[in-house]
């Protein structure tokens, strides 16, 4: 990857990934603190040093995998031995119940897992009435505020009802939980594993910025 592609980014996007990051890590950052931070592998080692708990050098997806898997078994009825990393979500959630079914393992796992999503076709939709209500606000403001008002109560609609799967399998979730709730992931959550904050930023930058992660340097600068 070249730096132009991290340089790229744009800033607020970064911001709000490393508000996750807080919240993953149950860290805090200054308001200048990362002013300093001009690389990917800089950012990787600050954040690992920040986190001030005991290092622990196990496997943090493979416990929330574990941790997944007894709340399938627990909540769903389905027996441990049977789920795998690769276990079908489409089966393991069908749509009929699906909603209901990914309430019951996120009450178990005391995590929101967030991965039902509204059809691409309703967001993209409403995002466009929105986006045009902002234009028809000065041209004729009742009407545009009354698009504005649709679309962000659509939007909010449709993420509570949504149920479309961008996730394939329950390795997969294991994955996304394992990046967004670190801590919670783990057998003892006052305990982290100093090897793996750089492959997990690593694998949320290529998620949320759609990067390879093959290339994703600890050069990579990002000014």
């Amino acid at each position: 990857m070249t730096d132009y592609e991290l340089k790229n980014i744009d800033p607020d996007d970064i911001n709000d990934l490393l508000v996750k990051v807080e919240k993953s890590f149950n860290i805090k950052f200054g308001d200048t603190e990362l002013m300093h931070i001009s690389s990917f592998g800089e950012l990787c080692d600050h954040i690992a040093n920040k986190i001030q708990l005991d290092n622990s050098d196990d496997c943090t997806s493979q416990q929330a995998f574990y941790k997944i898997r007894d709340a399938i078994s627990s909540t769903l009825q389905i027996d441990n031995k049977t789920i795998s990393t690769d276990f079908a979500l489409v089966d393991l959630l069908p749509r009929q119940s699906r909603r209901s079914r990914t309430k019951k393992l996120e009450k178990h796992l005391g995590i929101k897992l967030n991965i039902l999503r509204p059809p691409h076709w309703m967001t993209v939709t409403l995002v466009i009435i929105f986006l045009a209500s902002l234009i028809g606000l000065y041209f004729m403001w009742q009407i545009g505020l009354s698009g504005l008002l649709f679309s962000i109560g659509g939007l909010w609609l449709a993420n509570k009802i949504g149920s479309e799967l961008d996730l394939q399998t329950v390795g997969q979730v294991a994955e996304k939980m394992t990046r967004e709730n670190y801590l919670k992931s783990r057998r003892n959550p006052r305990t982290f594993n100093k090897n793996e904050i750089e492959k997990v930023l690593t694998e949320w930058f290529s998620e949320e910025f759609d990067l390879d992660k093959n290339k994703l340097w600890r050069e990579a600068k990002f000014v």
